[in-house]
């Protein structure tokens, strides 16, 4: 009587870097670019410590105008939407990095390895929010020493940066995937701005909306850009008004994991067409 003899079971391998694990690497891959040039860094906060140093000035005085009642210096009034003003415009720009790796062929070797589609985006999210942690604090420390004082302490720092991360993962979703689907700078560019500047003007950054057209208060009501500009103030203030702190940010919160969807969806376009 012959006996089979069955081989003996094969270990199972291992399954291969998570996630979490694509995320990190990813995320160190574009800080480790971002260390090679601190300079860009820099330059990004020039225009808005302009604006808050220069705006804060010239228009310190429209706090006296009726119906503005913000019951702070205008400075103080200002801050919350210069930081938003800054994270909004960073992050609308993100999606040139894609555009780099497109040139030079890192997309194409990215996506035919099995590197997760997910963790291509949440680490640009990760690390562009990284960047707009840090200069949001250098914005309000510049603030600071320029006179203006935040009732909302510590607690209140956080939940403007917390706006500052929800509103920049809103953006730089949006920016990579109109890199993936045009695939071009100057398309890139083009809508950049097209959306950023009409965002910024038609909110409360700069001017109260109370002192705006009818038309402008209910546009600035359905503005991504308003609703973080809200989270920012209301943290900062002395008596925030909690639900409508919260609500803004489960309405930028929602946003994020929707315009993050569509941004690792339209991965599956660019291969498409590629």
């Amino acid at each position: 009587m012959t006996t089979t003899a069955f081989p003996a079971s094969r270990p199972q391998r291992r399954n291969g870097p998570t996630f979490l694990t694509h995320t990190l690497l990813l995320t160190g891959r574009q800080l480790r670019a971002a260390w090679r040039m601190p300079a860009f860094l820099v330059m990004n906060l020039v225009q808005p410590v302009i604006w808050l140093l220069l705006f804060g000035q010239l228009f310190k005085s429209v706090i006296d105008i009726p119906g503005f009642g913000v019951g702070q210096s205008y400075l103080e009034y200002l801050t919350p939407g210069v930081v938003m003003m800054l994270a909004l415009f960073g992050s609308a720009w993100s999606g040139t990095v894609y555009i780099q790796d497109m040139d030079r062929g890192v997309m194409d070797r990215f996506l035919t390895s099995p590197t997760n589609r997910g963790a291509m985006i949440v680490s640009t999210l990760v690390y562009q929010s990284l960047l707009a942690v840090v200069q949001s604090l250098v914005v309000v420390g510049i603030a600071f020493w320029a006179g203006a004082r935040f009732e909302g302490g510590i607690v209140g720092i956080l939940l403007l940066l917390l706006g500052v991360v929800l509103l920049t993962a809103v953006f730089c979703s949006l920016s990579n995937a109109v890199a993936l689907l045009a695939r071009e700078q100057t398309a890139l560019i083009g809508i950049s701005q097209l959306i950023t500047l009409p965002l910024m003007f038609l909110s409360s950054a700069i001017m109260n909306t109370k002192l705006s057209p009818e038309w402008v208060q209910n546009v600035a009501a359905y503005n991504p850009f308003e609703w973080a500009v809200i989270v920012g103030r209301q943290a900062l203030s002395a008596h925030p008004d909690w639900a409508t702190l919260w609500a803004h940010a489960g309405l930028l919160a929602a946003l994020a994991v929707i315009m993050a969807a569509w941004a690792t969806s339209a991965f599956r376009v660019y291969q498409r067409s590629a």
